[in-house]
């Protein structure tokens, strides 16, 4: 039984070495097959996408929306806090990182 296994294995690696070869020599017979799988493909997905979605009805909540003030608020007072520190950063004078300094100046002469 175990001979069994490996010559089937041994067939099955020869098998799988000529396909590439086997496809090249058939290339319409190829192509058909290709052409063959992708459409099946294709109307599988389009059968899935569109055709079982029309079918299905949406739920109607019959709750309205609600707006809540207390978050809305919340919301104005976090844009408002970094509108302020947003423009709090054009006053503020920052260092030059390429000038030098006067000690590294000091240091190469």
């Amino acid at each position: 039984m175990l001979k069994l296994k490996r010559i089937k294995l041994k067939k099955v690696k020869e098998i799988f070495k000529r396909l590439p070869r086997t496809l090249g020599e058939n290339i319409f017979l190829t192509f058909l097959g290709l052409l063959f799988i992708s459409l099946i493909f294709g109307g599988f997905i389009f059968y899935k996408y569109n055709i079982l979605v029309e079918g299905e009805k949406p739920e109607i909540t019959e709750q309205s929306l609600k707006f809540k003030e207390k978050t809305y608020q919340a919301i104005l007072n976090e844009w408002q806090k970094r509108n302020e520190r947003f423009s709090g950063a054009d006053l503020k004078e920052y260092s030059d990182p390429f000038k030098i300094s006067t000690s590294t100046q000091e240091l190469t002469k």
